[in-house]
């Protein structure tokens, strides 16, 4: 696959995308409008006191940073929580947060409130509830403990420093002492003085540890909640910003499932792929209340829509110009309903625009449409005619038949055969000899000779008519035509030995595949309608350079001229 088949579906379904990121950016923009502005407010606690230590320990550290894990999880419980509430007074909490700082001692907890003052209070409480779950709780009892403790400690250093001072006073007396009994007191008095100091630092170093003096198991508050003055949120831009984002995504994924799943045609590569024929011209939608009429050749001739049907005669004439005796083009569908009696009529109209003598044999002998479309009758047509001639009539007689069957229509060199009364047997009619005759007969009057036959697959018609043309044009409706039917149309007509033309690609609209490729660039100046000019906009109507697609110039041929009258 090429990038262009990646970048069609979006092109194909732009609308649909945009619709949706529009409406889903516009929602999120009136969600987060209607939303109050909320207020966030931060505490922060540490774990132990090594930042007081001048020497810490990395065990101290690693320690800490596994605490900090610990104290942030039971921050989420709902110990912490109820004790919050009951604190406060709260039925619910506002939403928080509670993390711990990565490679630090710090514990961060975050509450987000739309009142700043309660969000305050939140986390100041969690904070303290926190704090009452470790080892540092403030409770009345373990208040009074640590200050008798801490008495006791104060004590000890002041006996540990006076121990201190007289083990000095002694080694300096012991210095100064001649006596070998001086000298022999002194230092029993020395030994025992650093007997009482030992015992008096391990009792010390005892009692330190049922203190908070350099506990590693300890929370401590170093920044507490304030009142927040700014919100937080909500986040306008963003909220939008990612709706947009989901708006497209999800449009842009229904348009590639919505293309996978379409298995119609819309495209001259898709028509290719299907059925290896060339696209000769695509046609657009034709509004029927801007043109006026179905017959868009005549009331508007210089639209871009008669333009697409002359690029469709140029097409025809070349896709045969290494066959000058093919006069016959039968156009055909794969299924009804997919434009090919208005496409005939169109085509004839211009190709009679060009100074052509064309007949259009209406030989869809089940629902005939071309008198309709060029409002005549169907009294007398192609069925009457099969009936009065014989296969041993003379040419004159021939000739006199058609004269009174062919209607001819307000264009110029413009003539119709319609379909004439419904047979019970059209496929035998249409396959018969006496068929053979009459298009071999219009094929030596008339430099175009344009069929309209029934649908490939409704009926065996068109298979067998295809037998009597000298070439067939496929008509297939652009996002109606499935993929399966066409090919099984053109296989069917293949076996028939039917010479396959070409396809037209009918009915575009802007959001087929094949629109832009056939009318991007037209240039408006080839757009103006002029009531009074003819195809070249002058006024008069110039014919068109001979290209052998019909047999040889018949501009002066003699005989009776057919379709005049």
């Amino acid at each position: 696959m090429e990038l262009r088949d990646y970048i069609t579906p979006l092109r194909k379904w732009w609308w649909l995308i945009v619709a949706a990121t529009v409406v889903a950016a516009g929602a999120s923009l009136f969600a987060a409008l209607q939303q109050p502005p909320v207020y966030q407010a931060r505490t922060t606690l540490m774990i132990g006191r090594a930042i007081e230590n001048p020497n810490p320990t990395g065990t101290e550290f690693w320690l800490t940073q596994q605490l900090a894990q610990t104290y942030a999880e039971i921050a989420q419980r709902e110990p912490v929580q109820a004790g919050t509430k009951e604190a406060l007074g709260l039925n619910w909490l506002p939403q928080y947060t509670v993390r711990a700082v990565p490679d630090t001692q710090l514990i961060e907890i975050a509450v987000t409130d739309s009142v700043p003052v309660r969000a305050q209070a939140v986390a100041n409480e969690i904070s303290r509830q926190l704090i009452l779950q470790s080892p540092t709780s403030p409770e009345q009892d373990e208040q009074s403990r640590q200050m008798f403790i801490s008495s006791q400690l104060d004590g000890l250093e002041a006996q540990i420093t006076e121990t201190e001072g007289e083990i000095t006073q002694r080694q300096e007396e012991l210095a100064r002492a001649t006596g070998a009994r001086q000298i022999a007191e002194i230092q029993t008095e020395i030994a025992a003085l650093q007997t009482k100091r030992d015992t008096l630092q391990a009792n010390y170093a005892a009692l330190l540890a049922n203190t908070r003096r350099g506990a590693i198991n300890s929370l401590n508050i170093i920044e507490p909640a304030s009142v927040p003055s700014e919100p937080v949120g909500p986040d306008v831009t963003g909220t939008v910003l990612v709706a947009a984002a989901m708006g497209f995504l999800l449009a842009a994924s229904a348009a590639y499932v919505l293309e996978y799943l379409d298995d119609t045609v819309s495209s001259a590569a898709e028509v290719e792929r299907q059925t290896d024929l060339p696209t000769l011209a695509g046609i657009a939608q034709i509004d029927e209340e801007e043109v006026g009429a179905k017959l868009v050749t005549i009331s508007k001739p210089r639209s871009p829509v008669s333009e697409a049907y002359r690029v469709l005669r140029t097409g025809v004439q070349l896709s045969s110009i290494d066959s000058p005796d093919q006069a016959t083009l039968m156009v055909t569908s794969a299924n009804p309903a997919e434009g090919k009696s208005l496409t005939i009529a169109n085509l004839a109209v211009v190709c009679a625009q060009a100074g052509y003598r064309v007949v259009i044999v209406d030989a869809d002998l089940r629902r005939p449409m071309q008198h309709k479309l060029f409002e005549l009758t169907k009294n007398r047509g192609l069925t009457t005619f099969l009936l009065e001639i014989g296969l041993s009539s003379a040419t004159e007689e021939v000739l006199a038949a058609l004269q009174r069957a062919i209607q001819p229509t307000e264009t110029d060199g413009l003539s119709v055969l319609t379909s004439g009364p419904n047979p019970p047997n059209p496929s035998e009619l249409l396959g018969s000899a006496k068929m053979e005759m009459v298009l071999n007969t219009l094929g030596e009057n008339y430099d175009f000779v344009l069929i309209d036959s029934p649908p490939v697959l409704a009926v065996t018609d068109a298979v067998v008519l295809s037998r009597r043309a000298d070439a067939v044009l496929l008509v297939a409706d652009a996002g109606a035509t499935r993929k399966g039917p066409l090919k099984q149309a053109v296989d069917q007509l293949r076996a028939g030995n039917a010479h396959l033309a070409g396809v037209v690609l009918n009915r575009l609209t802007a959001r087929s595949d094949g629109y832009y490729t056939y009318y991007y660039y037209r240039d408006s100046y080839y757009v103006n309608d002029h009531p009074d000019s003819g195809e070249d906009g002058s006024g008069t109507t110039e014919r068109s350079s001979r290209i052998p697609w019909r047999r040889g110039q018949r501009d002066q041929k003699s005989g009776v001229q057919v379709g005049t009258d």
